[in-house]
C-alpha cells in the first residue's frame, strides 16, 4: 500500500505527505467488524473442530486427521495473519516491525500451502477408496506421516518469501500525525525486497503453479472422476452417508478454489501488469483488504460446512457447546451456594456446611451430566 486518502507535495524539498487512516471511520468501522467476525468464527469453529477429533477416538479416521490438519493452518492463520493485516489494511505503512513482517508473512504463506497440500491428500484418498475400492486403504499411521510431509513441503516453498521479507522504510513519504507539517513520521513497509522485478515475477509464477493452479486443478479432475463415478455407474459399496461426505469434501475444495481466485489473480496482475499509480492505489487500499477478507473467511467458514453436511460433526458441535453449558451452570452453582452462607450470618458454621454440602450434590450432578456429554462425544461413530 503506497498512498492515503489525501497527498501533500511539498515541491522544494521532493517529499510525499499522507494521512495515517487509509480509510474514513465509517469504511474503518466496517472492515474491523468484517475482519472480527470472521476472526471470532475461525477462532471458535476450528477450535470445536480439533477438539471433537482429538477428543473422540472413534473421529481418529483417515479423512479426520487431514481435516484436523486444515483446522490448525486455518487457526494459524487466524491468529498470526487476520489481525496485523487488518491493521495493515485500515493504516499507512506497517507499525509491527520486522519479527511480525516476517511471521505474518511466512505463517499465511506456510498454512494456504499446507491446506492445498491436504485438500490433494484429502482427494487422493477419496479417489483411491471409490475409483480403486480394493486397494490398501490408508492407515492412521501412513495418513500422520503424509501430514507431516505436508508441512516440510509448505515451509519449505515459503523459505524464499521469509528470507526477502523485510521491512523498508520510505524515503521520500511521511506520515502526517496532526495540521501541521512539523508532527509527521516515516514510513515503513513490510514487502519482499528481491534483486530485481524479474525474480519476484519468477518466484510469484512458481507459487501460483505449485500451491494453487496445479493442485487445484489435480483435485477438480479427481472429483470430477469421483462424481462421474458415484453418479452415472452403480457402486453398491458406496452408501449414502460415504456421498455425503464427498459432497462436503467437494464443497470445502471448490469454496477454497473461489475464496483464493482474487488474491491469486491481485498478486499477478501486481507483478505482470503495467499499471497507473491510480490503479495501484486503488486496488491497494480497496480491493486488497477486499481480497484478504475472502481468503480469511475460507478459514472460518469450513466447519460451518462440515456441521451442515456430517451428522458425526454436527453432535460433536452440540456436545461442545452443552459441555460449555455445563461448565458454566457448575460455576454459577458454586458461587450461589458461597454467597448464600454469607448472607446467613448467625448461623454461619452450620449454614457453611449446608452450602457446601448441597453444593458438592450440585456438582456431583453436573459432573454426571458432564460425563455424559463426553459419553455422547465417544460415541460418535466414524465417517
Amino acid at each position: 500500500q503506497t498512498v492515503a486518502h489525501h497527498l501533500y507535495q511539498n515541491l522544494s524539498f521532493n517529499i510525499t505527505y499522507v494521512d495515517l487512516y487509509l480509510h474514513e471511520p465509517s469504511v474503518a468501522v466496517v472492515f474491523i467488524v468484517s475482519y472480527l467476525l470472521i476472526f471470532l468464527v475461525c477462532m471458535v469453529g476450528n477450535g470445536v473442530v480439533c477438539f471433537i477429533v482429538l477428543r473422540s477416538k472413534n473421529m481418529r479416521t483417515v479423512t479426520n486427521l487431514f481435516i484436523l490438519n486444515l483446522a490448525i493452518s486455518d487457526l494459524l492463520v487466524g491468529i498470526f495473519c487476520m489481525p496485523t493485516t487488518l491493521v495493515d489494511n485500515i493504516i499507512t505503512g506497517w507499525p509491527f516491525g520486522s519479527l511480525v513482517c516476517k511471521l505474518s508473512g511466512m505463517v499465511q504463506g506456510i498454512s494456504v500451502s499446507a491446506s492445498v497440500f491436504t485438500l490433494v491428500a484429502i482427494a487422493v484418498d477419496r479417489f483411491r477408496c471409490i475409483i480403486y475400492p480394493f486397494k490398501q486403504k490408508l492407515t492412521i499411521s501412513t495418513s500422520t506421516l503424509i501430514i507431516v510431509i505436508i508441512w516440510v513441503l509448505a515451509i519449505s516453498i515459503m523459505c524464499p518469501s521469509g528470507v526477502m521479507l523485510q521491512v523498508t522504510k520510505e524515503q521520500r513519504v511521511l506520515i502526517l500525525l496532526g495540521d501541521g507539517y512539523n508532527n509527521t513520521r516515516p514510513i515503513y513497509w513490510c514487502r519482499e525486497n528481491w534483486p530485481n522485478q524479474e525474480m519476484r515475477k519468477i518466484y510469484t509464477t512458481v507459487l501460483f503453479a505449485n500451491i494453487y493452479l496445479a493442485p487445484l486443478s489435480l483435485i477438480v479432475i479427481m472429483y470430477v472422476r469421483i462424481g462421474f463415478t458415484l453418479f452415472t455407474m452403480a457402486v453398491p459399496m458406496v452408501s449414502k452417508k460415504k456421498k455425503r461426505v464427498i459432497k462436503m469434501l467437494l464443497m470445502v475444495a471448490l469454496l477454497f478454489i473461489l475464496s483464493w481466485l482474487p488474491l491469486w489473480t491481485l498478486m499477478m496482475l501486481s507483478d505482470y501488469a503495467s499499471l497507473t499509480a491510480n490503479q495501484h492505489r486503488v486496488i491497494n487500499i480497496y480491493v486488497y483488504p477486499l481480497a484478504h477478507w475472502l481468503a480469511f473467511f475460507n478459514s472460518s467458514v469450513n466447519p460451518i460446512i462440515y456441521g451442515f453436511f456430517n451428522e458425526n460433526f454436527r453432535r460433536g458441535f452440540e456436545a461442545a457447546f452443552k459441555f460449555q453449558l455445563c461448565v458454566a451452570y457448575m460455576e454459577r452453582q458454586g458461587i450461589y451456594s458461597r454467597r448464600l452462607a454469607l448472607v446467613n450470618g448467625k448461623g454461619l458454621g452450620r449454614e457453611e456446611v449446608v452450602g457446601r454440602t448441597s453444593g458438592e450434590r450440585s456438582s456431583g450432578s453436573n459432573i454426571k451430566e458432564h460425563d455424559l456429554i463426553m459419553e455422547d462425544l465417544e460415541k460418535v461413530s466414524q465417517i
